[in-house]
């Protein structure tokens, strides 16, 4: 499996995601700049050019037309795919950590991050087919999470918000009252910073990865731990194969220690486990230190990651992947 080399960022990835199609891919990273690729061959389509901080998160809508930035820049910009043209920007004041788009992408979730005085809070907005209709409001905000917000992400059929982060503790919120309905339990939980959440490609489960050196799989709806993916690393980055059995985690331990270990020691690969035995079955070595973000392809035949070298690696598997007998 011979990755292709994806050199366009400066600094740090941040975050990885796959237009519904499969045919694009979009890079976020500490540098400013939002570049999508071709996820076939790795070609760089373009960059989005605008904001003046590192950008966490993005998300695309289910057309490919619009794509949203979460920066730290205290802003949220929505783009024109296409053309790269910046279309509009929400201002916080705050640093804005995570974005997406509902289903239907008429409303988008962004948070933004405790900062000065301010609190870190859950925000939804509508996204206006027509830009002219557009406005900075909130349809809802959400506040009393202590410590950073990580990931913000919508629930089936819209109704729910699930939320993670430094606090470790999973939250599911009703969209339209912004009530709490189920937190995640100490016990059974994550007992450190939540620093990625993944959803399967029905919404019916999904993964979440913390510093705790474990990645778990819960259910949506209920809230239920499933399984427990246990590894000798921090996990900064998750994503569940859309296709297949398996899940892949990604991390390394803090950017800061990096240079007082060769890559074998900081273990800086992908590594893929089975979703349902929960047992290693694979690992993706090449990064040059920890992995911040990963990303299955939708059609479960590639996956690429994004590194602190400032890298993304695009790798389409293998036929004897395909053929993993367990």
């Amino acid at each position: 499996m011979r990755p292709i080399l994806m050199k366009g960022h400066e600094r740090p990835l941040t975050f990885l995601r796959y237009n519904r199609d499969g045919d694009l891919l979009f890079s976020c990273a500490k540098d400013h700049t939002p570049t999508v690729w071709y996820a076939d061959n790795g070609d760089r389509l373009g960059t989005y050019r605008g904001h003046n901080g590192a950008v966490w998160t993005c998300d695309v809508s289910r057309d490919s037309a619009r794509l949203i930035t979460a920066s730290a820049d205290q802003t949220a910009k929505l783009w024109e795919v296409s053309t790269g043209r910046e279309l509009f920007s929400f201002r916080f004041d705050a640093p804005a950590r995570s974005v997406e788009f509902a289903i239907g992408d008429a409303l988008a979730v962004i948070t933004t991050d405790n900062f000065m005085d301010h609190v870190p809070t859950v925000q939804v907005k509508h996204i206006a087919e027509d830009l002219e209709d557009q406005t900075d409001e909130s349809a809802l905000v959400i506040t009393g999470i202590k410590g950073r917000i990580n990931r913000a992400v919508w629930g089936p059929l819209n109704r729910t918000i699930i939320t993670a982060g430094e606090d470790a503790t999973i939250r599911i919120w009703d969209s339209e009252t912004g009530k709490l309905l189920k937190e995640s339990d100490k016990e059974s939980g994550h007992q450190k910073t939540i620093s990625s959440l993944s959803k399967s490609a029905d919404w019916s489960h999904f993964i979440t990865g913390s510093l705790d050196k474990s990645a778990k799989l819960w259910d949506t709806r209920t809230l239920t731990l499933i399984k427990t993916y246990v590894t000798e690393r921090p996990v900064n980055a998750v994503d569940i194969s859309p296709t297949h059995d398996t899940v892949v985690l990604g991390g390394g331990q803090d950017a800061m220690n990096v240079t007082m270990t060769d890559r074998r020691a900081g273990k800086f690969e992908a590594k893929f486990y089975h979703k349902i035995l929960q047992e290693e079955i694979g690992g993706v070595k090449g990064h040059f230190g920890p992995i911040n973000a990963l990303a299955f392809n939708p059609d479960g035949r590639s996956f690429s990651s994004g590194g602190e070298d400032g890298y993304v690696r695009l790798h389409h598997f293998d036929s004897d992947y395909f053929n993993i007998k367990m």
